[in-house]
This record gives structure tokens, C-alpha cells and sequence, in this order.
């Protein structure tokens, strides 16, 4: 069943599967209502999470109103209460903008937004992340979420993002990150989509990061915290907004 719900949705382009999604969301949410567990980033509760994952199907992963997944709760959790993102003026650059995030960080009148990527309807500026077209020193925010791992040429990417980075400017880039590994994996001779599926854990990933991922970040003039937000909650909590236990948060800023 799960290979054939895969195979139909690669059928379609993801600009369309994105519309999509938009339109049955509603109807899942009713479905799925209760108050078991609860989305922090819009405050609705139900009796479970949808299921998500490529090669490994994770249980209650997937928001039903939000389509939030474990790192978007996690970072919403952690903009709240460790930074003044939702109240400070902030020029924030955001790639590959996510549904759980799009529309509410649009509305935050302290927010100038810019959405960028290369095929995301909901992209303001289509660009290359390594060849950005933006002025340097120009964001005092830059989201950057499980996009890194798609760039061939991934510090070109990381330069770009410390160029267009005010001083004093923070940047969020996550990255799918084993932290049992001490280094990154990749392997360009792998070609074959599902051998990149299994090894990578999408076709369409070109790396697994490992530890050394917060060096590379250093290598590109980056002072680089690993944030353990999850330390802050109560296990409750954890398993009430279905969130990963130690799942590290890469926050980024550009010295003064």
C-alpha cells in the first residue's frame, strides 16, 4: 500500500500536489480530531498524528492541520520562546518556504518576508541557493530547512548564506542529521534513484550529515550553537506535540 501511494504521487508535480493539499486539509483535520496530542503551532488537538517517512514510516509525524512535521514544531516552539523572532523587526529570507510556516510568518506585521527556491509555489524570488540575488548583508534572518542536503556543492550554498546575512544576523539550517555518525557521508558515483533512496533516504538527497555538519557550518565564518530544545520540556510535552527526543537545532550567526 505505501509503494503504491508512493508511485501515485510521483505521478504528479509537486507545484500540484502542494495546491492540492491545501484543498483536503481541512477534511483531514476533522477526521483526525481529539485531544490526545496537540500542535503548538496553531494550538489544535487530536486524537493522532498522520504517519510520514520515506524509508522509515514514523508514527504521528505529520500534523493534520499545520502539516507540520517534528523539526517544524520544534523549531516553532523554539523562535517562541528562546528568540524574539515573533516580535522584533526582522528581514527574514526564508528557502524553501514550508506550508506550516508560509502564511504566518506573511502575517506577522514585525516581518519584511522574502520566500525563495527554485520550484516552490510559494516562492517570491526563484534562485540557485549557490548564486543568490540578493544584496550582501541584507537578512537579519535566514531559514534554511532540510534544504542542504539536496546542494551538490553544499558550502557554496553555506558562503551565499553567510554573504547575504546581516552582521549579528541568525540563521536556522536544518539538515536531516545522524548524530551517531561523526561524518558526513556522500557518495557521487551512486546514481540509481532507489539505491540513492536507500542509502540517502530520498532519492534526491545527495549526503547524509553527520556530527561534522556544525564545522562545516564554522568552516563558512558561522558561529554555530547545537540547541537541545527538547531538554526544555517535560517528556509529557515531548510526546504531546509529537516531537524527537534530542533532535538538535543548528542555529547560526553571522560576528559583528
Amino acid at each position: 500500500m505505501k509503494n503504491t501511494v508512493k508511485l501515485v504521487l510521483n505521478l504528479f508535480p509537486r507545484t500540484f500536489l502542494t495546491q492540492l493539499s491545501f484543498i483536503v486539509k481541512p477534511l483531514i483535520a476533522i477526521y483526525y480530531k481529539g485531544s490526545k496530542y496537540t500542535d503548538p503551532i496553531d494550538g489544535s488537538s487530536f486524537r493522532g498524528f498522520l504517519p510520514y517517512g520515506y524509508q522509515n514510516v514514523r508514527k504521528n509525524a505529520l500534523s493534520p492541520s499545520t502539516y507540520s512535521l517534528e523539526r517544524h514544531r520544534l523549531l516553532w516552539l523554539f523562535l517562541k520562546t528562546d528568540t524574539n523572532f515573533f516580535s522584533a523587526e526582522k528581514k527574514v529570507l526564508h528557502f524553501a518556504p514550508e506550508q506550516a510556516f508560509y502564511k504566518r510568518f506573511r502575517d506577522m506585521e514585525n516581518l519584511e518576508y522574502t520566500t525563495t527556491d527554485l520550484e516552490s509555489p510559494m516562492a517570491d524570488v526563484k534562485a540557485d541557493i549557490c548564486q543568490l540575488p540578493f544584496e550582501s548583508n541584507d537578512f537579519d534572518v535566514i531559514l534554511c530547512n532540510h534544504v542542504l542536503e539536496h546542494i551538490p556543492d553544499d558550502l557554496k550554498a553555506l558562503k551565499e548564506l553567510f554573504r547575504v546575512m546581516k552582521p549579528g544576523g541568525m540563521g536556522i539550517f536544518q539538515i536531516p542529521l545522524d548524530i551517531n555518525s561523526k561524518n558526513t557521508f556522500e557518495d557521487n558515483s551512486i546514481t540509481d534513484p532507489k539505491k540513492r533512496a536507500k542509502i540517502f533516504g530520498q532519492y534526491d538527497h545527495v549526503r547524509i550529515y553527520g556530527m561534522d555538519y556544525f564545522e562545516r557550518l564554522e568552516s563558512c565564518g558561522f558561529k554555530v550553537e547545537k540547541v537541545d530544545f527538547t531538554k526544555t520540556l517535560s517528556d509529557a510535552q515531548i510526546i504531546k506535540y509529537c516531537l524527537s527526543k534530542g533532535e538538535l537545532i543548528p542555529v547560526v550567526y553571522k560576528p559583528l
